[in-house]
């Protein structure tokens, strides 16, 4: 018999939480998985993923029934309301949460409402409504997520000033919104209710939003982003922000360089970090930066041993799809079960309007890394499913290695960029290269045909630079 109430407790049940808990009891461990939100699935389910690839949805379905452009559209001749907007977030929520509850269940895990708190390293207290109770653990995963930042000197008040968490309150639709903060999500709204017609400007004290993309596609979405009439401030900080009254509340930007900027709605969208502070780390040893992320070993191990944290606690790359992966692994190896290392070919996926997606290398890293290669490109006005579908202005481009030919990245934006750069992702992972492309076939008409498109690209480029080494560059 174990000292201990459980073999493994996992504190937060979004993706990374929710997969350590069902591998280890999978490998017939006994699990706790502890929630403190009203369901289970974490931020990822409540605020964040689900919710706002679902409001995306929702925005981009409104303005196919209108008879707009895929794609960045301008504004409409009619708005929907928020709750027609949101009612569907609602509904898609509670099913997705009963499908996780039913997984937890079948696996024998005991799902606890609550917020936890470490007393010790093998001890949590967890405070609910129906009152505390405590538990110890042998192995602890900590998968708590993150929290929006906070502005300086004013405090998100759920109308006017919101943080990301706070988009599925609105009570309606704003005729103006100022979005501080170009990262992933900042920009994924900002396009979101320019689609609808709100008028968005967008505020970061960096020179180019998304600097971790590909810079041709950053410069596509600025480009479509202007067409879409949102206004770029880009290099200028934020000074002040408060809230005035003309006579309806808005809020007041100043910015570093004197400029003013007024608002109905200010989502304030600068970076996120780690909940620690809400389970007491400090008394199960832990100590984290000064963004509340916890430091993990190649295994997910914290300087505790027996104590391992994922998702996006522990920072980059903080996707829902890589965060379950870690809590898969890391639960194997605290049971000492083996498991090979996550595939570094993982893609990103930005929702914005248009999506935005990537797998492997950009142009500048290769270019710092002093790698040869050449690029093949794919317009989605030269494709026919990109006619069908009504996006002209689609973009799709693949790295190869100028001398082995070998895939080196994939990258998209457009109207289904998130789905396509799979092709790649897998040719990427099963060391391929642009003969490949080159010799296979793909459904027509489909979007899937930029592969080919761009891949003959490419070897035209190369057979002009005199490094076609194969038969089947010879014929194209």
């Amino acid at each position: 018999m174990s000292q201990y109430d459980y073999d493994l407790i996992c504190i937060g049940s979004g993706p990374a939480g929710q997969r350590c808990a069902v591998q280890a009891a999978k490998l017939g461990k006994k699990v706790a998985l502890i929630e403190k939100r009203r369901c289970v699935g974490g931020v990822c389910l409540e605020t964040g993923t689900i919710p706002s690839k679902t409001f995306r949805e929702a925005v981009r379905s409104f303005g196919s029934q209108q008879g707009l452009d895929h794609g960045i559209s301008l504004s409409p001749k009619a708005r929907p309301t928020i709750e027609q907007l949101l009612g569907r977030v609602g509904r898609v929520i509670e099913r997705e949460s009963q499908v996780q509850i039913h997984q937890l269940h079948r696996n024998d895990i005991d799902v606890m409402l609550g917020a936890a708190r470490f007393e010790d390293e093998h001890t949590i207290t967890i405070e609910a409504d129906s009152g505390s109770r405590t538990l110890t653990g042998e192995h602890f995963m900590i998968a708590i997520g993150t929290q929006p930042a906070r502005p300086r000197g004013v405090q998100p008040d759920g109308m006017t000033i919101i943080d990301s968490d706070g988009i599925m309150n609105l009570k309606k639709l704003p005729q103006t919104m100022a979005v501080v903060g170009a990262g992933v999500i900042g920009i994924e709204y900002a396009t979101m209710f320019a689609s609808l017609g709100v008028e968005v400007t967008v505020i970061d004290k960096r020179t180019r939003p998304l600097e971790f993309l590909d810079h041709e596609l950053v410069d596509e979405l600025i480009y479509q982003m202007r067409r879409a009439e949102i206004t770029l401030r880009l290099g200028e900080g934020v000074e002040s922000l408060d809230i005035v009254y003309n006579p309806q509340p808005q809020g007041m930007i100043e910015l570093d360089s004197g400029k003013h900027i007024v608002a109905d709605v200010v989502l304030y969208s600068a970076g996120r970090v780690g909940a620690t502070d809400k389970v007491n780390a400090a008394a199960a040893g832990l100590t984290a930066d000064d963004r509340g992320r916890l430091k993990v070993d190649d295994q997910f191990r914290t300087e505790v041993p027996h104590i391992f944290a994922a998702g996006d606690v522990i920072g980059f790359p903080s996707l829902a799809a890589t965060s379950a992966e870690q809590g898969r692994l890391a639960a194997c190896h605290m049971f000492d079960v083996a498991a090979e290392k996550m595939s570094p070919h993982f893609p990103f996926g930005i929702y914005a309007m248009p999506e935005i997606s990537m797998v492997g290398a950009t142009e500048q890293e290769l270019t710092a890394q002093k790698v040869p290669y050449e690029t093949g490109i794919a317009r989605y006005r030269e494709i026919a499913r990109g006619q069908i579908l009504g996006d002209d202005s689609g973009l799709f481009k693949m790295i190869f290695h100028r001398d082995t030919r070998k895939l080196l990245g994939v990258h998209c934006i457009g109207t289904g960029a998130t789905e396509l750069v799979h092709v790649g992702q897998a040719v990427l992972a099963l060391d391929g290269g642009l003969d490949y492309f080159l010799s296979t076939i793909f459904n027509y008409p489909t979007l899937a045909e930029c592969y080919k498109v761009a891949a003959l690209n490419a070897a035209n480029k190369l057979k002009r630079l005199r490094f076609v080494s194969s038969p089947a560059s010879v014929a194209v």
